[in-house]
């Protein structure tokens, strides 16, 4: 099949001003959990985009792990290509995909470190599988073949046993939002699109064309 005859009708929703929360959070917080009743696959997933010093744009997908007031919080390898790409440039966007809903939502804004009591706290909860490979998995380096990461882990497992400790390079940041876009999907790809704004310390919720 000729890819570019793959076409979708999207009819499952709308998305209009006066039925929208006014607080983009509260917004985003009914949607995630209609995606978790609705049991779609990994809903808790995003994409996540820096822009490295070269003004190079890169993309991967990370999990969310928290969000309130304050911003949407994932943790990772500080050393990684997204950690140092944030450490040159602080600012990000985040994309979720919702495609059993015909939803997707995008977030922009300024990235910061979470406290070192979150990141230990929340590293503390994860399986002791995930903390040895916390220590294991050099993120983004290269490495001669999958035989480095399980000796990593068979020594970091035999070296911490059940108390792995978090490791320095390991921790969550948090985007602080200055933008929010919702997104619906449909018919005759006449699509709800609403964006929030920050201006006067409060949130401009406008709608844009599709």
């Amino acid at each position: 099949m000729n890819i570019a005859d793959l076409r979708k009708s999207y009819e499952k929703a709308e998305l209009n001003e006066n039925a929208s929360n006014a607080d983009p959070l509260k917004q985003f917080e009914q949607w995630l959990q209609e995606a978790i009743a609705a049991e779609v696959p990994e809903p808790n997933a995003m994409t996540l985009a820096t822009v490295a010093s070269n003004l190079r744009p890169s993309t991967r997908v990370v999990l969310i792990k928290g969000c309130d007031e304050r911003g949407i919080v994932w943790y990772t390898n500080y050393d990684s290509r997204k950690g140092q790409e944030l450490a040159g440039n602080p600012f990000a966007a985040l994309q979720f995909h919702w495609v059993e809903l015909e939803r997707v939502v995008r977030i922009e804004g300024r990235v910061e470190k979470v406290s070192d009591e979150e990141s230990d706290a929340y590293f503390h909860s994860r399986p002791l599988d995930s903390r040895i490979g916390a220590w294991a998995s050099p993120q983004s380096q290269v490495i001669e073949g999958r035989t480095v990461l399980v000796t990593n882990a068979a020594k970091y497992a035999a070296q911490f046993m059940l108390r792995p400790p978090r490791p320095p390079h390991w921790g969550g940041y948090r985007l602080v939002p200055d933008e929010w876009q919702f997104w619906q999907g449909r018919k005759s790809r006449l699509h709800d699109r609403l964006r929030y704004s920050q201006g006067d310390g409060q949130w401009l919720r406008e709608r844009l064309a599709p």
